[in-house]
């Protein structure tokens, strides 16, 4: 009985032994798998999510839908590009509706930047009195101008005499300034009011239509009309465009933030300017893939034209500033009394290039 079980007991000691050699064999044939470690600077195989953690945020409102107006490419290409988190920013973008909306919220401290019209920007400041100032000066002329089918056969403004001449909401002051540089008579052209629709021109509802140049001379192109332009900075009528703001109290108190801002913005523009068919890809991802990538292309050439200047993007002066307000105060768009001095401001675009 005792043999009995000594064999039992020494076959069960035979079965661990051989169990425990086949687990060795094994473990020395599994691949080499690293332990998880907090070493960071090993590879790791899913993907770092970036430390927003450290960077200001900020939040900048287009003044309008997503599109290719400069002002805009520039913040689009500052975000995707990484331009504003090189400068500490982590920078929000939004979009107005299109009903001033833009300028309420900047003025509430909700919106930290937005885009305006320069000659805008001189009106708000007088009335209702907003505290809206101007950082850089993007469009160094004139969104705006008058385009006629050239079948028409009209050459100069003196040729509006006795024509339909469309305007958007009101008659602008650049109009009737273009007129007078032109030497036509005012009183012999017929203003009306076309709202904001090209097709009032194609129609021949009008003779002469506003357009904004870098829109709408695409859509007509589009349907097939040529045209003849007339831009008011061409005939010496000071003009000048979009321009990106801040209100009093923001640039007073974080006046750092905004060169940060100012500088990445400035270099996306540039970057556009290199790299054209990738910034309209980026513009498309905010406009949405049913935006036409060939009328974002005129536009941003267009508003890279008009935005040159020999002392590089977002440049402005006092006496381009005033040189509006006058032009502004004469056909009674602005008080003669408007502090023109207090709309702009030139220190931070100094700044965003002194540091670059």
């Amino acid at each position: 009985m005792a043999k009995e079980k000594a064999m039992k007991k020494a076959h069960v000691l035979v079965i661990f032994t051989l169990l425990i050699f086949a687990l060795l064999l094994l473990s020395s044939c599994a691949p080499n798998v690293r332990p998880a470690s907090s070493d960071t600077s090993m590879p790791d195989t899913a993907p770092l999510t970036p430390d927003t953690s450290t960077l200001t945020s900020l939040t900048f409102m287009a003044g309008y839908k997503p599109q290719a107006n400069l002002p805009f490419v520039g913040a689009y290409v500052a975000k995707e590009k990484g331009f504003f988190a090189e400068n500490g920013l982590d920078v929000t973008i939004e979009h107005s509706p299109g009903r001033g909306e833009h300028v309420q919220l900047l003025v509430a401290g909700t919106v930290h930047v937005t885009t305006m019209d320069a000659a805008t920007i001189l009106q708000r400041r007088a009335e209702p009195g907003l505290p809206v100032v101007s950082i850089a000066l993007i469009g160094q002329k004139g969104q705006q101008a008058f385009a006629a089918l050239k079948e028409s056969g009209l050459e100069t403004p003196k040729d509006w005499e006795g024509k339909i001449v469309g305007y958007k909401g009101t008659p602008p002051p650049d109009l009737f300034a273009l007129l007078a540089a032109a030497g036509a008579d005012v009183n012999k052209v017929n203003l009306v009011n076309v709202g904001f629709d090209p097709r009032a021109l194609s129609e021949k509802q009008v003779d002469v239509y506003p357009l904004f140049k870098s829109n709408e001379p695409y859509l007509l192109e589009k349907w097939g009309h040529k045209l003849t332009l007339w831009d008011a900075a061409d005939y010496n009528v000071p003009t000048l465009g979009l321009a990106y703001v801040t209100s009093e109290s923001y640039l007073t108190e974080h006046a750092d933030t905004l060169t940060r801002f100012l500088r990445a913005a400035l270099k996306g523009i540039a970057y556009a300017q290199a790299n054209p068919d990738e910034a309209v890809e980026i513009v498309i991802k905010y406009a949405g893939p049913e935006t036409d990538p060939a009328h974002m292309r005129y536009m941003l050439e267009t508003e890279l034209r008009d935005a040159q200047s020999e002392h590089g993007y977002g440049w402005q002066e006092a006496a381009q500033w005033q040189s509006l307000a006058d032009m502004l105060v004469k056909y009674e768009a602005l008080p003669g009394s408007t502090n023109v001095s207090a709309a702009f401001d030139t220190a931070i675009w100094k700044q965003a290039q002194s540091n670059r």
